[in-house]
Protein backbone atom coordinates (compact mmCIF):
# COMPACT_ATOMS: atom_id res chain seq x y z
CA UNK A 1 0.00 0.00 0.00
CA UNK A 2 1.68 2.89 -0.92
CA UNK A 3 2.58 5.95 2.08
CA UNK A 4 0.77 8.72 0.98
CA UNK A 5 -1.59 10.16 2.83
CA UNK A 6 -4.96 9.81 1.49
CA UNK A 7 -8.73 10.06 2.96
CA UNK A 8 -9.35 6.34 1.87
CA UNK A 9 -6.60 4.86 4.42
CA UNK A 10 -9.29 6.31 7.32
CA UNK A 11 -10.80 3.51 6.86
CA UNK A 12 -8.98 0.96 7.00
CA UNK A 13 -7.46 -1.95 4.65
CA UNK A 14 -8.16 -5.49 3.88
CA UNK A 15 -6.66 -8.19 0.85
CA UNK A 16 -8.27 -9.39 -1.81
CA UNK A 17 -6.24 -12.36 -2.13
CA UNK A 18 -2.45 -10.74 -2.19
CA UNK A 19 -4.03 -7.70 -3.29
CA UNK A 20 -4.39 -5.21 -0.59
CA UNK A 21 -7.23 -2.12 -0.56
CA UNK A 22 -8.77 0.58 1.24
CA UNK A 23 -11.86 -0.24 2.36
CA UNK A 24 -14.05 2.31 0.73
CA UNK A 25 -13.84 1.70 -2.67
CA UNK A 26 -15.82 2.64 -5.70
CA UNK A 27 -18.64 0.91 -7.26
CA UNK A 28 -19.08 1.91 -11.10
CA UNK A 29 -22.71 0.95 -12.12
CA UNK A 30 -23.89 4.81 -11.79
CA UNK A 31 -21.35 5.96 -13.95
CA UNK A 32 -23.42 5.35 -17.10
CA UNK A 33 -26.62 6.81 -16.40
CA UNK A 34 -29.47 5.73 -14.13
CA UNK A 35 -29.56 3.24 -11.72
CA UNK A 36 -30.49 0.05 -12.32
CA UNK A 37 -27.31 -0.70 -14.51
CA UNK A 38 -27.35 2.44 -16.59
CA UNK A 39 -30.80 2.46 -17.69
CA UNK A 40 -31.66 5.59 -18.48
CA UNK A 41 -30.56 9.12 -19.27
CA UNK A 42 -26.84 8.97 -19.29
CA UNK A 43 -24.41 10.89 -17.30
CA UNK A 44 -21.89 13.55 -19.08
CA UNK A 45 -19.15 11.47 -20.50
CA UNK A 46 -16.80 13.75 -19.11
CA UNK A 47 -18.10 14.33 -15.65
CA UNK A 48 -18.25 10.20 -15.13
CA UNK A 49 -14.62 10.13 -16.03
CA UNK A 50 -13.59 13.34 -13.68
CA UNK A 51 -15.45 11.00 -10.71
CA UNK A 52 -12.87 8.08 -11.61
CA UNK A 53 -10.31 10.45 -11.76
CA UNK A 54 -11.18 12.03 -8.07
CA UNK A 55 -11.68 9.04 -6.74
CA UNK A 56 -8.40 7.42 -7.20
CA UNK A 57 -7.09 11.41 -6.06
CA UNK A 58 -9.02 10.34 -2.89
CA UNK A 59 -7.12 7.19 -2.32
CA UNK A 60 -9.80 4.95 -3.70
CA UNK A 61 -7.94 1.93 -5.03
CA UNK A 62 -10.68 -0.49 -5.29
CA UNK A 63 -13.15 -0.19 -8.61
CA UNK A 64 -16.55 -2.91 -8.78
CA UNK A 65 -17.84 -2.65 -12.56
CA UNK A 66 -18.98 -5.16 -14.99
CA UNK A 67 -19.40 -5.44 -18.66
CA UNK A 68 -22.95 -5.46 -18.26
CA UNK A 69 -22.86 -1.87 -16.94
CA UNK A 70 -23.67 0.14 -20.12
CA UNK A 71 -26.80 2.47 -21.50
CA UNK A 72 -27.32 3.43 -25.23
CA UNK A 73 -24.02 5.80 -24.95
CA UNK A 74 -21.68 4.78 -21.88
CA UNK A 75 -19.75 1.78 -20.73
CA UNK A 76 -18.42 1.81 -17.28
CA UNK A 77 -15.50 -0.29 -18.37
CA UNK A 78 -14.64 1.57 -20.93
CA UNK A 79 -15.39 4.74 -18.73
CA UNK A 80 -12.48 3.57 -16.34
CA UNK A 81 -10.37 2.68 -19.11
CA UNK A 82 -10.52 6.31 -20.62
CA UNK A 83 -10.49 7.65 -16.70
CA UNK A 84 -7.43 5.80 -15.47
CA UNK A 85 -5.24 3.65 -18.05
CA UNK A 86 -2.29 3.47 -17.12
CA UNK A 87 -3.86 2.01 -14.31
CA UNK A 88 -2.23 2.90 -10.99
CA UNK A 89 -0.09 -0.12 -9.59
CA UNK A 90 -2.11 -0.27 -6.71
CA UNK A 91 -5.45 0.04 -8.60
CA UNK A 92 -7.52 -3.77 -8.19
CA UNK A 93 -10.36 -3.84 -10.29
CA UNK A 94 -13.17 -5.91 -9.67
CA UNK A 95 -16.16 -7.24 -11.75
CA UNK A 96 -18.12 -10.25 -12.38
CA UNK A 97 -19.84 -12.73 -14.56
CA UNK A 98 -22.41 -15.01 -15.74
CA UNK A 99 -25.04 -12.13 -16.40
CA UNK A 100 -24.87 -10.60 -19.88
CA UNK A 101 -27.04 -7.89 -22.08
CA UNK A 102 -27.35 -7.64 -25.55
CA UNK A 103 -27.60 -4.77 -27.34
CA UNK A 104 -31.12 -3.80 -26.69
CA UNK A 105 -30.44 -4.25 -22.85
CA UNK A 106 -31.78 -7.63 -22.57
CA UNK A 107 -30.61 -10.03 -19.78
CA UNK A 108 -29.30 -13.51 -20.86
CA UNK A 109 -27.36 -15.70 -18.71
CA UNK A 110 -24.18 -17.85 -19.81
CA UNK A 111 -23.86 -21.42 -19.93
CA UNK A 112 -20.17 -22.19 -18.54
CA UNK A 113 -18.49 -22.33 -21.86
CA UNK A 114 -19.36 -18.54 -22.64
CA UNK A 115 -17.77 -17.19 -19.73
CA UNK A 116 -14.43 -17.15 -21.00
CA UNK A 117 -15.95 -14.67 -23.74
CA UNK A 118 -17.20 -12.73 -20.93
CA UNK A 119 -14.05 -12.82 -19.24
CA UNK A 120 -12.55 -11.76 -22.66
CA UNK A 121 -15.17 -8.75 -23.40
CA UNK A 122 -13.70 -7.43 -19.87
CA UNK A 123 -10.51 -7.77 -20.71
CA UNK A 124 -10.77 -5.94 -23.66
CA UNK A 125 -12.98 -3.08 -22.50
CA UNK A 126 -10.61 -2.40 -19.76
CA UNK A 127 -7.53 -2.90 -21.68
CA UNK A 128 -6.16 -5.39 -19.57
CA UNK A 129 -4.01 -8.94 -20.07
CA UNK A 130 -5.87 -10.43 -16.75
CA UNK A 131 -8.21 -9.44 -14.76
CA UNK A 132 -7.65 -8.70 -10.53
CA UNK A 133 -11.04 -10.03 -9.25
CA UNK A 134 -13.89 -12.27 -11.34
CA UNK A 135 -16.83 -12.42 -9.21
CA UNK A 136 -19.41 -15.44 -10.47
CA UNK A 137 -22.81 -13.71 -10.12
CA UNK A 138 -25.26 -16.39 -9.11
CA UNK A 139 -28.75 -15.56 -11.05
CA UNK A 140 -31.25 -15.12 -9.05
CA UNK A 141 -32.77 -18.41 -10.14
CA UNK A 142 -29.73 -20.03 -8.96
CA UNK A 143 -29.62 -19.98 -5.54
CA UNK A 144 -30.64 -23.11 -4.91
CA UNK A 145 -28.84 -24.93 -7.44
CA UNK A 146 -25.02 -25.80 -7.76
CA UNK A 147 -22.78 -23.20 -8.88
CA UNK A 148 -19.72 -25.93 -9.58
CA UNK A 149 -19.75 -26.41 -13.39
CA UNK A 150 -19.49 -22.10 -13.47
CA UNK A 151 -17.49 -21.80 -11.32
CA UNK A 152 -14.88 -24.95 -12.10
CA UNK A 153 -15.46 -22.60 -15.70
CA UNK A 154 -13.73 -19.36 -13.95
CA UNK A 155 -11.23 -21.62 -11.96
CA UNK A 156 -10.06 -23.04 -15.64
CA UNK A 157 -9.88 -19.33 -16.54
CA UNK A 158 -7.47 -18.53 -13.56
CA UNK A 159 -5.06 -21.31 -13.95
CA UNK A 160 -4.63 -20.23 -17.69
CA UNK A 161 -3.72 -16.51 -16.30
CA UNK A 162 -6.56 -14.57 -17.25
CA UNK A 163 -8.04 -13.84 -13.92
CA UNK A 164 -5.94 -13.57 -10.97
CA UNK A 165 -8.86 -13.78 -7.84
CA UNK A 166 -11.82 -15.19 -7.61
CA UNK A 167 -15.42 -14.11 -5.92
CA UNK A 168 -18.56 -15.16 -5.85
CA UNK A 169 -21.52 -12.96 -5.29
CA UNK A 170 -25.25 -13.37 -4.71
CA UNK A 171 -24.57 -16.71 -3.28
CA UNK A 172 -25.76 -18.66 -0.19
CA UNK A 173 -23.38 -20.35 2.41
CA UNK A 174 -23.86 -24.08 0.33
CA UNK A 175 -22.86 -22.45 -2.66
CA UNK A 176 -19.68 -20.54 -0.64
CA UNK A 177 -18.36 -23.84 0.14
CA UNK A 178 -19.04 -25.47 -3.05
CA UNK A 179 -17.17 -22.78 -4.78
CA UNK A 180 -14.26 -23.29 -2.13
CA UNK A 181 -14.19 -26.89 -2.91
CA UNK A 182 -13.08 -25.90 -6.48
CA UNK A 183 -11.19 -22.61 -6.30
CA UNK A 184 -9.88 -20.38 -3.62
CA UNK A 185 -12.43 -17.51 -2.84
CA UNK A 186 -11.25 -14.01 -2.03
CA UNK A 187 -14.32 -12.23 -1.72
CA UNK A 188 -18.44 -12.88 -1.16
CA UNK A 189 -20.54 -9.57 -3.09
CA UNK A 190 -24.12 -10.11 -1.51
CA UNK A 191 -27.23 -7.66 -0.76
CA UNK A 192 -26.45 -6.16 2.70
CA UNK A 193 -26.87 -2.90 4.95
CA UNK A 194 -29.21 -1.98 7.89
CA UNK A 195 -32.22 -4.79 8.06
CA UNK A 196 -30.42 -7.25 6.26
CA UNK A 197 -31.97 -10.52 6.82
CA UNK A 198 -30.28 -13.52 9.42
CA UNK A 199 -29.27 -15.32 6.61
CA UNK A 200 -26.94 -12.71 5.39
CA UNK A 201 -26.04 -11.70 8.67
CA UNK A 202 -24.72 -15.37 9.70
CA UNK A 203 -22.70 -15.48 6.19
CA UNK A 204 -21.30 -12.02 6.51
CA UNK A 205 -19.77 -13.72 9.90
CA UNK A 206 -18.88 -16.82 8.23
CA UNK A 207 -16.57 -14.46 5.66
CA UNK A 208 -15.19 -13.04 8.46
CA UNK A 209 -14.40 -16.67 10.35
CA UNK A 210 -12.77 -17.00 7.05
CA UNK A 211 -10.60 -14.70 6.37
CA UNK A 212 -12.91 -13.90 2.89
CA UNK A 213 -13.74 -10.55 2.25
CA UNK A 214 -17.61 -9.82 2.19
CA UNK A 215 -18.37 -6.96 -0.19
CA UNK A 216 -22.11 -5.44 0.13
CA UNK A 217 -23.89 -4.44 -2.32
CA UNK A 218 -27.02 -1.95 -1.43
CA UNK A 219 -25.76 -1.25 1.37
CA UNK A 220 -26.81 2.34 1.39
CA UNK A 221 -30.29 2.00 -0.16
CA UNK A 222 -31.31 -0.73 1.49
CA UNK A 223 -34.35 -2.74 0.78
CA UNK A 224 -35.34 0.13 -1.55
CA UNK A 225 -32.70 -0.97 -3.54
CA UNK A 226 -32.36 1.48 -7.10
CA UNK A 227 -35.05 3.27 -5.69
CA UNK A 228 -33.15 4.32 -2.19
CA UNK A 229 -34.51 3.67 1.22
CA UNK A 230 -38.05 4.49 1.96
CA UNK A 231 -38.90 6.75 4.34
CA UNK A 232 -40.13 5.48 7.57
CA UNK A 233 -39.39 4.82 11.13
CA UNK A 234 -36.33 2.95 10.21
CA UNK A 235 -34.86 6.03 8.17
CA UNK A 236 -35.60 8.83 11.00
CA UNK A 237 -33.39 6.43 13.37
CA UNK A 238 -30.98 6.27 10.78
CA UNK A 239 -31.33 10.19 10.24
CA UNK A 240 -31.00 10.70 14.21
CA UNK A 241 -27.54 9.49 14.15
CA UNK A 242 -26.42 11.43 10.94
CA UNK A 243 -27.79 14.87 12.53
CA UNK A 244 -25.91 13.92 15.76
CA UNK A 245 -22.78 13.45 13.72
CA UNK A 246 -23.45 16.40 11.64
CA UNK A 247 -23.13 13.76 8.66
CA UNK A 248 -24.90 12.95 6.01
CA UNK A 249 -27.77 9.34 6.35
CA UNK A 250 -26.23 7.81 3.32
CA UNK A 251 -22.37 8.15 5.57
CA UNK A 252 -24.16 6.63 8.37
CA UNK A 253 -25.32 3.54 6.48
CA UNK A 254 -21.98 2.95 5.27
CA UNK A 255 -20.18 3.42 8.69
CA UNK A 256 -22.55 0.90 10.29
CA UNK A 257 -21.45 -1.32 7.26
CA UNK A 258 -17.99 -1.15 7.45
CA UNK A 259 -17.67 -1.47 11.47
CA UNK A 260 -19.40 -4.95 10.88
CA UNK A 261 -16.29 -6.56 10.64
CA UNK A 262 -12.46 -5.53 9.67
CA UNK A 263 -13.08 -7.75 6.20
CA UNK A 264 -15.86 -5.70 5.31
CA UNK A 265 -15.31 -3.45 2.19
CA UNK A 266 -17.55 -0.75 0.77
CA UNK A 267 -18.19 -0.10 -3.27
CA UNK A 268 -20.51 2.69 -2.78
CA UNK A 269 -21.49 3.99 -6.51
CA UNK A 270 -21.99 7.73 -7.74
CA UNK A 271 -21.73 10.30 -10.31
CA UNK A 272 -21.76 13.05 -8.13
CA UNK A 273 -18.12 14.07 -6.94
CA UNK A 274 -19.71 15.72 -4.06
CA UNK A 275 -21.42 12.58 -2.28
CA UNK A 276 -18.10 10.69 -3.71
CA UNK A 277 -16.24 12.76 -1.10
CA UNK A 278 -18.42 12.03 1.51
CA UNK A 279 -18.37 8.13 0.47
CA UNK A 280 -15.05 8.59 1.28
CA UNK A 281 -15.25 10.07 4.36
CA UNK A 282 -17.69 8.08 5.89
CA UNK A 283 -14.87 5.34 6.51
CA UNK A 284 -13.51 7.57 9.02
CA UNK A 285 -16.97 8.11 11.00
CA UNK A 286 -17.29 5.73 14.14
CA UNK A 287 -20.41 4.75 14.92
CA UNK A 288 -20.91 4.15 19.32
CA UNK A 289 -21.55 0.74 20.70
CA UNK A 290 -25.31 2.08 21.10
CA UNK A 291 -25.81 3.95 18.61
CA UNK A 292 -24.93 0.71 16.44
CA UNK A 293 -26.65 -1.50 18.76
CA UNK A 294 -30.30 0.90 17.99
CA UNK A 295 -29.63 0.53 13.50
CA UNK A 296 -28.93 -3.18 14.33
CA UNK A 297 -32.27 -3.15 15.71
CA UNK A 298 -34.00 -1.84 13.09
CA UNK A 299 -36.77 -3.80 11.33
CA UNK A 300 -34.77 -7.14 9.87
CA UNK A 301 -37.09 -6.71 6.53
CA UNK A 302 -35.92 -9.07 3.74
CA UNK A 303 -33.28 -7.38 1.28
CA UNK A 304 -33.63 -8.33 -2.28
CA UNK A 305 -31.09 -10.46 -4.11
CA UNK A 306 -29.60 -10.30 -7.23
CA UNK A 307 -30.67 -8.23 -10.42
CA UNK A 308 -34.25 -7.30 -10.90
CA UNK A 309 -35.81 -8.08 -13.79
CA UNK A 310 -35.83 -6.15 -16.96
CA UNK A 311 -38.57 -6.52 -19.36
CA UNK A 312 -39.61 -9.56 -19.72
CA UNK A 313 -36.35 -10.57 -16.83
CA UNK A 314 -33.16 -12.52 -17.50
CA UNK A 315 -34.28 -15.94 -17.53
CA UNK A 316 -31.74 -18.39 -16.38
CA UNK A 317 -32.00 -20.95 -18.95
CA UNK A 318 -31.50 -18.53 -21.68
CA UNK A 319 -28.46 -18.98 -23.86
CA UNK A 320 -27.37 -16.92 -26.75
CA UNK A 321 -24.53 -15.93 -28.69
CA UNK A 322 -22.21 -13.58 -26.46
CA UNK A 323 -22.66 -10.11 -27.63
CA UNK A 324 -20.65 -7.09 -26.98
CA UNK A 325 -22.11 -4.20 -24.74
CA UNK A 326 -22.06 -0.71 -25.95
Amino acid sequence: MPARTNPAEHGGTWRLGDLPVYRVGFGAMRLTGTAPFGDGVPRDRERAINVLRRAVELGVNHIDTAAFYFSATRSANELINRALAPYPEDLVITTKVWPGRDPSGAWWWAEPAQLRAQVEENLRQLGRDHLDVVNLRVPPSGRTGSIGEHFGALAELREAGLIRHLGVSNVTSAQLAEARDIAPVVCVQNPYGIGAPSEERALLRHCGELGIAFVPFFAIAGPGREAGPAVGDNEAEVCAVARAHGVSIPQVRLAWTLQQGPHVLAIPGTSDPDHLAQNVAAGALRLSEEEMARLTSLGRAHMPVGPRKHSAGPPHTRTTGVTTPR
